[in-house]
């Protein structure tokens, strides 16, 4: 038998599970993690690198193989056994599947544009601004130093230092993000820019000349196949494999393609190799080692190319110890780590599209059930420290490194497959969550390269403290800086999906201002979505729509109604015509023409929903959502909120008024060189260094001014002057700065029955200086908050009078005067006031939060 042949028997025999006595591919907890993989390959302690890779390929769990896990379901006769068989025969000739199915069709980037002022547009252009400032020569350094060519620039650091054996893995990311950002964006530097990459690694590969491509040299995969330690060697090429691909999806770039089936053939040629120098047990052996999504870019690739080589391959990649544990629906996930399989699923996926084999299907839908029933959290993220926990028991979970973001990007391609499949609306409100709550907050604003590993879910945790913290933009490239570049470069590109035909239909899942450029439908469509507040709690969606020119074509809408709203007060109109609404989680199906408006209102209200843990001592550990947007509040460790006993959201959760954004300062001081602000901490009064925007520091220097006349209107805060105001403290809603007598410290604390002991007068700066205020007690006339003279930071704030020892010190008037400026901190447009039973809490969506200190549960209790 030719070994080709040989080869391919063997692949297909290992898929039905011939092979006996399997152990299933997952490696020990600790080396399977990249974050502790980094840093135990960084560490100069050789003892521990000897214990711990020692264990390398040992297993907690030592699964049965495929075959002996499926006559516990499947396999129920011994009829059904030659049913199995007959059916794993038919892959080799995937023609006699039914192929492509009844799926909805993508609709391309290049057709949608997104507003800018949109929080999607804005996280794009953030994305963008990164990608450019990104180094041609210092991205390909790498692969050039492995192909022995000249290496001008220099290497990035982090995760693409030339030390690290997963470089090169960031640069396949950048390939496909620029590949989608282009296609969003249709920016020419970044087509130049990307296209140099291209032709950069182009030229390794030539040099090298077996079509291997990487940026560390192919001794690595030696050590893969000879089951020694080494750090994911497949998940990098997986990468470029993608990213290649995507430069010739998205951009047609005929020479990514050549390049990708070159690679092909040499990584081809090594698994073939493998199994005709060992078994294909040796093969399967190997896959304990992390190898990304190589089994969903091979299925890919097949559908472009048809060469069955490509789909022989996809095959030997996927894992059937994971999909087989799957395929027999047992809820067996806890200990895996989540990224590693994820993808894998992915790749059963696609395996379904390019076969039509149900039992992928069947897998992908059972697996994406159990992580949204048990092991998701309210942003819809998976994973604690990298790896699925016990189901229903994510109470105990709760901490910094939860919910790593590169499992949401993957979790969002699940669901997206699962909705072109079935057109479930369920799937459609789980990528509204998983993109709203855990993907568009994991940049620290709109600051280019500032993203976050994981996304931290315990009791005030902040993304600034979690192990990795923010990222910076040229020394992290973490796994989940690749995943965030694509992330944000494609955000359109499930806003919209199609159904050709003589009348085509239009699918819109997500409310997202944009524009559709619909080639089927012949319209261009214009979706503007105001944007959702809490005083207004409605989505409101406007579609226009206008033909292209010499074209006149009826087609269909279909609109989400999306299961976090409600029917009541709900309503549509077309062309100012009431439509019938559907319940929510159903469509709302339109019959449309160009020049048709469309108005959608949906209510958004306040909903609670229970942390996945099925122990009744967590039955009130609870999240609070706002619609799609999940609440976090500002809290240092608090998590205690009273709901009342009426059962009425009304009794503890009320929306804070768009106005008092009006009535929001910071006083500031200067002292010796610095600038200090009066300060919140822990509820005493002290003046602190001038903190950055987005900290706990900044919303701890932020107070809103609150009336002697409640109907009390500002537009500026220059307007406060010579008024009478509390002082409520931003993070403590509901607490004021109250006096304690002269000389003593001023704290924060509820309101006294007496308001004049809280009450102060706003009046020019005793110093006589331009835009200064002095702070004078209403109760007690020429006494002043006073912070000192010549002070560092954290010196307590008194009140102190003319007539007291301090006022005799030089510096009384500079010591009592202040420059009031607008807030460091901002309330978000969606703002509520929970009440908690020692304090309240500033509830905001948790993808605004940047450094603050919050908490995502709480314990709610009558």
């Amino acid at each position: 038998m030719k070994g080709s042949t040989l080869f391919q028997v063997l692949a297909i025999l290992s898929v039905i599970g011939s092979v006996l006595s399997k152990e299933s591919t997952n490696t020990p907890t600790q080396l399977s993690s990249h974050t502790f993989r980094y840093q135990l390959l960084k560490s100069q302690n050789e003892t521990w690198k000897q214990e711990m890779f020692a264990h390398y390929h040992l297993i907690p769990t030592d699964d049965s193989a495929w075959s002996d896990l499926l006559p516990r379901k499947i396999l129920r006769q011994e009829a059904d056994e030659l049913s199995w068989s007959m059916m794993y025969k038919k892959m080799k000739n995937p023609g006699s599947f039914k192929v492509g199915g009844d799926f909805l069709k993508e609709i391309s980037l290049h057709d949608v544009r997104l507003d800018s002022d949109s929080i999607q547009g804005r996280a794009q252009e953030t994305n963008l601004k990164y990608l450019l400032m990104l180094d041609v020569d210092n991205l390909v350094w790498s692969f050039r130093k492995t192909a022995n060519l000249p290496t001008p620039g220099k290497p990035y650091g982090g995760w693409e230092a030339p030390d690290v054996e997963l470089r090169g893995h960031f640069v396949g990311h950048y390939l496909s993000a620029t590949a989608q950002m282009w296609a969003s964006t249709h920016n020419d530097t970044l087509k130049e820019k990307m296209s140099a990459v291209v032709s950069a690694l182009s030229a390794c590969q030539k040099k090298m000349g077996t079509g291997y491509l990487s940026a560390f040299p192919s001794e690595l995969f030696d050590r893969f196949e000879a089951i020694k330690p080494v750090w994911a060697p497949y998940y990098t090429i997986h990468k470029i494999l993608a990213g290649l691909l995507d430069q010739y999806t998205f951009a047609n770039d005929a020479q990514a393609l050549d390049m990708t089936t070159w690679m092909v053939e040499y990584f081809y040629n090594r698994v073939q190799n493998v199994i005709r120098t060992h078994t294909v047990e040796r093969h399967w052996l190997s896959l304990n080692e992390e190898t990304g999504g190589m089994n969903d870019v091979l299925y890919r690739l097949f559908a472009i190319t048809g060469n069955p080589k490509h789909l022989l391959l996809a095959h030997l990649f996927d894992k059937p110890c994971f999909l087989g544990l799957l395929a027999v629906q047992a809820d067996d996930i806890s200990g895996f780590h989540a990224n590693t399989h994820i993808p894998i699923v992915i790749g059963s996926q696609m395996r379904y599209e390019v076969t039509g084999d149900p039992l992928y299907k069947t897998i992908s839908t059972f697996f994406m059930d159990i992580v949204n029933s048990s092991h998701s959290y309210a942003t819809g993220g998976t994973s604690v420290s990298e790896f699925w926990s016990d189901p229903k028991r994510l109470a105990s979970t709760l901490q910094t490194e939860n919910e790593e973001s590169c499992t949401t990007y993957n979790m969002l391609k699940v669901s997206r497959h699962l909705f072109r499949w079935t057109k479930e609306v369920a799937y459609a409100d789980y990528y509204e969550r998983a993109l709203t709550n855990g993907v568009l907050g994991i940049q620290r604003g709109t600051e280019p390269g500032v993203m976050i590993y994981m996304l931290p879910q315990g009791r005030g945790v902040s993304k600034a403290v979690s192990y990795h913290k923010w990222g910076t933009p040229f020394n992290s490239f973490w796994c989940c800086y690749g995943t965030g570049i694509e992330s944000f470069s494609k955000l359109g590109d499930s806003i919209y999906f199609e159904e050709e035909g003589s009348i085509p239909s239009l699918y819109i899942i997500q409310y997202v201002s944009s524009t559709l450029d619909w080639k089927s439908g012949k319209i261009v469509l214009n979706q503007k979505v105001i944007p959702v507040v809490s005083s207004d709690p409605y989505l409101r969606v406007t579609l226009t729509s206008s033909s292209k020119e010499g074209s006149e074509q009826l087609s269909t809408l279909n609109l989400r109604i999306p299961i976090w709203t409600s029917s009541k007060s709900a309503k549509a109109t077309l062309n100012a015509q009431n439509l019938n609404l559907p319940a929510p989680g159903n469509f709302l199906q339109v019959k449309w023409s160009g020049g048709d408006k469309l108005t959608l209102n949906l209510p958004i209200s306040i909903r609670t929903e229970q942390i996945k843990d099925d122990r009744p001592e967590y039955a009130s550990v609870r999240a609070i959502l706002y619609g799609p947007y999940l609440l976090s509040g500002y809290s240092s460790g608090d998590w205690d909120i009273k709901t009342g006993s009426t059962g009425s959201d009304a009794d503890w959760i009320s929306p804070v008024p768009a106005a008092y954004n009006n009535h929001l300062v910071t006083f500031s001081q200067e002292s010796g060189e610095s600038t200090f602000v009066l300060t919140n901490m822990n509820q005493t009064i002290r003046m602190e260094k001038f903190p950055k925007a987005g900290t706990d520091a900044a919303i701890r220097a932020t107070f809103r001014l609150i009336f002697d006349d409640t109907l009390e209107k500002i537009s500026s805060i220059e307007e406060a002057i010579g008024k009478t105001v509390m002082l409520e403290s931003f993070d403590y809603p509901g607490m004021v700065l109250v006096q304690q007598g002269t000389e003593n410290n001023l704290v924060v604390t509820d309101p006294p029955k007496d308001t004049a002991t809280s009450s102060f007068g706003i009046v020019h700066g005793l110093d006589g200086k331009d835009n200064s205020v002095s702070l004078e007690s209403v109760t007690q006339k020429g006494c002043y908050i006073y912070s000192g003279v010549n002070y560092s930071s954290s010196v307590g704030m008194k009140l102190s009078c003319n007539s007291s020892p301090s006022s005799s010190e030089a510096g009384f008037s500079q010591a009592t005067s202040f420059r009031m400026n607008n807030g460091l901190s901002a309330y978000h447009p969606i703002s509520f006031v929970a009440k908690g039973g020692s304090r309240n809490y500033l509830m905001v969506p948790l993808q605004s939060v940047r450094d603050e200190s919050y908490s995502v549960y709480f314990n709610m209790q009558p």
